[in-house]
């Protein structure tokens, strides 16, 4: 099997219908003369310039939003579909008095309804870094505008840490890391909240473990984990990728680091200011249905009435059973999934079961997508899923604070348009899965280029196996069915 970085790199403008038209704008596709892409302006350049200009277009976005919207009434705010929650918790969450995250209480009178800062500890201690940088009320009229400011540029630094990671995880497809740059949902969502950092710290450990560094990946998951929750989520897949690939010792060095670095983090605070730290985990199962999930529109169009704790049930057995649906197709396929597939599945589940949906979670699926999924037209098909709901959401709460928005019903519609799209994805990837003819990643023989010690690993266990398959590169010549890497599969038909 060649080495992958000795591939050359893939032309999506040479595979891809929808990026061979696109690329009209910049000359047409690259003909058979084109030199080689790293001769000048390699592919990491000029993808992340593209992903500074989305996410200097996702700031302009929030300009009528950063002049008045935040500071003068609700209205504006959502009739320009420019919310942030990040220069209101500058004050409703002690920051703008130099209250301390986790330590201390925050006031009533500054927040009725929060006693602590209800955001996993590395969250908080970003949100905490850029109040150190803010001008204060004496200095300036409006400091909420200038915390959000700071933090737009912290983030800009973990959006370009996103880009380049997704642009180097499977070493012959540097171009995928355009579609985590061009994406429509990036640039509105990449400044409403901080989920940014949890992102670059996950699509970090993907590049880790792709390089063969479990350890370094597993630093890094439980750094993310510290961050948002949802990279937990990864650990389920590397470990039955290394269970089917006899690479359970990768995944326990994983593992280790994994619970290390989340650990390292979160002690100090579940010792000295417990209460404060346990505020995420009690918030997150006690808050009620909400904003954006299939359970809202339940609630709203039946008679039933939603007790937390039954939706919290009832939302952990479907991820349960998900997750064991995902075991399945992990263990059962005929060609063991790719890292990136799984990690966008399970991802996926989570946020369609889940009983909140923000507009911000499209970041976490959205550098998963790109290596799952790498198609321009089925991840635009999604994207504008999203986009249908970000608009959505915020023409609904602008309907609900008085201004000329949107109704409960087309807020139904746009929930179900998110849902939808997040699904057409999700089905297109367990094809790709099932079918690995469809997958265009594999179209040049290729295993699973961001697999790191997966990538050409013959299996060890299958649900499938009726006898031990052979192991080895001669099983993955003979395309012995527990081999991992057989002769390159047909093209992808659209």
């Amino acid at each position: 099997m060649v080495h992958p970085d000795a591939r050359p790199a893939v032309r999506p403008s040479q595979q891809d219908e929808v990026a061979a038209a696109g690329s009209e704008l910049l000359g047409g596709p690259a003909g058979r003369r084109a030199g080689p892409s790293g001769h000048r302006w390699p592919p990491v350049r000029i993808i992340v310039l593209a992903m500074l200009g989305t996410f200097v277009l996702g700031m302009v976005q929030k300009l009528p939003c950063a002049r008045r919207g935040w500071f003068e009434g609700a209205a504006t705010q959502y009739t320009h579909a420019c919310y942030s929650d990040i220069p209101h918790l500058y004050t409703a969450r002690g920051f703008a008095d130099g209250l301390i995250p986790y330590f201390q209480r925050i006031p009533e009178e500054t927040s009725a309804t929060m006693e602590f800062l209800e955001y996993p500890v590395l969250t908080g201690m970003f949100m905490e870094l850029a109040s150190w940088f803010t001008p204060s009320a004496g200095l300036v009229d409006r400091p909420g505008q200038y915390y959000w400011l700071v933090n737009a540029g912290l983030l800009l630094i973990c959006a370009i840490a996103i880009a380049v990671c997704v642009t180097r995880t499977q070493p012959h497809r540097p171009w995928d890391g355009l579609l985590v740059a061009l994406a429509p949902a990036f640039a509105l969502t990449a400044t409403i909240n901080w989920d940014l950092l949890a992102v670059a710290l996950t699509a970090a450990a993907l590049l880790m473990w792709s390089r063969g560094r479990p350890l370094a990946a597993g630093v890094l998951i439980g750094l993310a984990t510290a961050a948002k929750l949802y990279p937990l989520l990864l650990l389920g897949p590397l470990l039955l990728l290394c269970w089917r690939a006899a690479r359970l010792r990768a995944f326990t060095r994983t593992l280790g680091g994994a619970v290390g670095a989340w650990a390292a983090v979160n002690l100090p605070f579940i010792l000295g200011a417990t209460e404060g730290w346990a505020k995420f985990y009690t918030f997150s199962q006690e808050r009620p249905v909400d904003f954006g999930s299939f359970w809202l529109i339940l609630s709203h169009r039946t008679d039933w009435q939603w007790e937390v704790e039954s939706v919290n049930d009832w939302a952990t057995l479907l991820m349960l059973a998900g997750c064991g649906a995902l075991a399945v197709l992990a263990l059962g396929a005929r060609r063991r999934p790719r890292l990136a597939q799984l990690a966008f599945l399970v991802v996926a589940l989570f946020i369609l079961t889940n009983k909140v949906y923000s507009p911000q979670y499209v970041l976490w699926l959205i550098p998963l997508a790109a290596l799952a999924r790498p198609r321009w037209r089925d991840f635009l098909i999604w994207q504008g899923c999203e986009v249908v709901y970000f608009l959505g959401i915020w023409f609904y709460l602008a309907e609900n604070a008085g201004a000329s928005g949107l109704p409960p019903g087309g807020y139904h519609l746009a929930i179900v348009a998110h849902l939808l799209g997040t699904l057409y994805l999700c089905v297109l990837v367990v094809r790709d899965v099932l079918r690995p003819e469809h997958d265009i990643v594999r179209r040049d023989g290729s295993d699973d280029p961001g697999g790191g010690v997966l990538d050409g690993a013959a299996d060890a266990f299958t649900l499938r196996r009726l006898r031990r398959p052979a192991r080895g590169p001669a099983a993955a010549a003979v395309g012995v069915p527990g081999a991992s890497a057989p002769a390159a599969p047909p093209a992808d038909r659209p």
